[in-house]
């Protein structure tokens, strides 16, 4: 019979009050349930609680740091929504216009309705492809969108959600592209990661490359309850993710849905503008009422894609009726494949990210983000 596994040593801040934390933080490597990763929480503009440790790589010899960059998945979305929220504030793109009127090709195959806001909250229809492509096609911007342009929805958009895991990324950045001129990679740099110190990545140039951890994949599948052709498209086909061309091409990529790279405390730090009226460091990310439109509920119900009843904000998850960020009816964010999650919780002025490289089979909610969250709060 085996006990507990030898902890790695923990670094970091963590005052005595978040001890709880670092307690559960530590029984999680015990239990064999972490290879790499890292907690990071905010009140107001401080960092209150960072713990990072393990290791960065599979054959566990280099250690996990305060610069070791996590592919986060789809928590990339927070950011993607955050950077179409901010061309909303600037009176650039409303949410309730169409896509089409940024994006004149979006509007064949009865697509002309379909509003910004409707895209964001994965109403469109557009999950994934039916037919069959190279699953390098992911890494032609150009190809993808032209695909997405000329899709016919799979279900009446408006009338319910159906996760888009990847395709999102290229409806939000082509929506971002076509007002701004940038890609969202670049403009999270320009504007929000370098002025705000924030190490957060959107295609990481390869000098960065040395500081990504390695991810191992969970050894079980997610569970996707009953199984129906949009969730097949999103998920379970070969080409349904961008493959094909190496880990390095997949980093170097900009998909603004899915290949995020970043530490847990750039993420929380960028979440704790969105719990503090839009606002960090001196630094205005958005405006209040930005910040209360890009959490406002667009649509509730059981997901189309997703085996769970989801409230959808303008690319955010919403905390209400799932309770996955806390205690707060108006925490909002975003969760990744594998475990990666980041939060605002406006009410209390509280965000948290938490990143790690061992991955979990649970599509949402894993549990060792869940119990990291609880003992937060239980400490705050």
């Amino acid at each position: 019979m085996t006990g507990p596994l030898p902890v790695p040593e923990i670094s970091g801040l963590c005052p005595p009050r978040f001890a709880p934390v670092r307690d559960v933080f530590a029984r999680h490597f015990a239990d064999g349930l972490e290879m790499g990763a890292r907690f990071t929480a905010t009140e107001g503009d401080a960092v209150v609680l960072d713990l990072w440790a393990g290791w960065r790589d599979r054959e566990r010899t280099l250690p996990f740091q305060t610069d070791t960059l996590t592919p986060v998945f789809s928590t990339t979305k927070a950011i993607a929504a955050l950077l179409v929220a901010r061309l909303v504030d600037q009176g650039r793109l409303d949410y309730r216009q169409t896509v089409a009127s940024v994006w004149p090709e979006f509007a064949q195959a009865g697509k002309g309705a379909i509003t910004v806001e409707q895209a964001l909250s994965h109403q469109a229809g557009l999950p994934g492809f039916a037919e069959p492509m190279d699953p390098a096609t992911w890494f032609d911007w150009d190809a993808i969108c032209a695909k997405l342009a000329a899709m016919a929805p799979m279900w009446p958009p408006g009338s319910a959600s159906g996760y888009h895991p990847v395709t999102f990324g290229y409806l939000a950045g082509e929506i971002f592209r076509r007002v701004d001129g940038r890609t969202m990679g670049r403009a999270l740099r320009e504007d929000l990661a370098e002025p705000l110190g924030l190490d957060l990545w959107i295609g990481l140039p390869d000098a960065e490359h040395p500081r990504a951890s390695q991810f191992e994949r969970p050894k079980t599948l997610p569970s996707f309850g009953e199984m129906n052709a949009a969730t097949r498209v999103a998920f379970l086909t070969s080409w349904a993710a961008p493959g094909g061309r190496g880990t390095a091409a997949w980093r170097r990529a900009e998909v603004p849905s899915a290949n995020g790279h970043a530490t847990a405390e750039g993420l929380a730090r960028l979440m704790a503008a969105l719990a503090n009226g839009g606002a960090t460091q001196g630094t205005r990310v958005l405006s209040p009422d930005g910040v209360k439109a890009l959490a406002r509920e667009r649509i509730h119900g059981q997901d189309l894609v997703l085996p769970y009843w989801i409230s959808w904000g303008a690319g955010v998850m919403r905390n209400e009726g799932r309770w996955i960020y806390g205690p707060g009816a108006q925490t909002f964010g975003h969760s990744g494949w594998g475990g990666s999650c980041a939060f605002a919780d406006p009410e209390r002025g509280v965000s948290a990210a938490y990143v790690m490289n061992k991955q979990s089979a649970d599509l949402i909610g894993d549990r060792r983000a869940l119990d990291l969250i609880q003992a937060l709060y239980a400490c705050l």
